[in-house]
């Protein structure tokens, strides 16, 4: 992993965007998760404000579904090899081919909303939201203003071609308060980005 952030810092740039962001996974597995918290602490020991009280076991709601994401984004912070992970903006991949609730849009809310606050402790360059409008629908739904998730800028997947992703950048941002900076399309089997500023 260090090797490919050296490589990329590099690279010419010449766009609004920093030369190197971080993408991260994100899901809601619940039950069917390898692991699963139980209560408001972590790292073993160190606890975690949770705006959704407390986490405890066998909760698979808002309250334990917002440490897992906190727990997640550590994880992806300080054990993937990352020296300065406050040197970065960090994108939350959110797909439907990952695991989420199917029915509860909240949790899968927290989940992100644990992810991002945990991010915002660390004080990174910014958090932002990689998805479709279509899958945000169906995982998240619409986001409230006293959320952490609104306002953060939208990276939007899903056009065909060049011409598809720059019309994309006029489209809704996935939060209210928040604005389009990226799309993205697919060309000759591969994914490019298009900068909306």
């Amino acid at each position: 992993m260090a090797e490919q952030l050296k490589w990329a810092a590099t690279s010419s740039g010449g766009t609004a965007q920093p030369k190197v962001s971080l993408y991260v996974n994100t899901a809601n597995p619940g039950r069917a998760g390898s692991w699963w918290p139980s209560s408001d602490e972590y790292p073993s020991g160190t606890p975690v404000r949770n705006p959704y009280g407390p986490c405890q076991p066998k909760d698979y709601g808002k309250a334990c579904a917002y440490i897992y994401g906190y727990a997640k984004a550590w994880d992806d912070a300080y054990i993937r090899g990352i020296s300065n992970p406050a040197g970065y903006v960090w994108w939350l991949d959110v797909e439907t081919g990952n695991s989420w609730s199917t029915s509860d849009k909240d949790a899968n809310r927290a989940v992100l909303e644990g992810m991002t606050d945990f991010f915002r402790s660390i004080n990174v360059k910014g958090v932002g939201i990689y998805s479709t409008g279509s899958q945000w629908s169906q995982i998240v739904g619409t986001i409230g203003s006293s959320s952490s998730l609104y306002s953060l800028p939208s990276w939007l997947a899903g056009a065909r071609s060049v011409t598809g992703a720059k019309g994309n950048c006029s489209n809704p941002p996935l939060t209210a308060g928040g604005r389009v900076t990226l799309t993205q399309f697919v060309s000759g089997g591969f994914d490019y980005d298009y900068s909306c500023f």
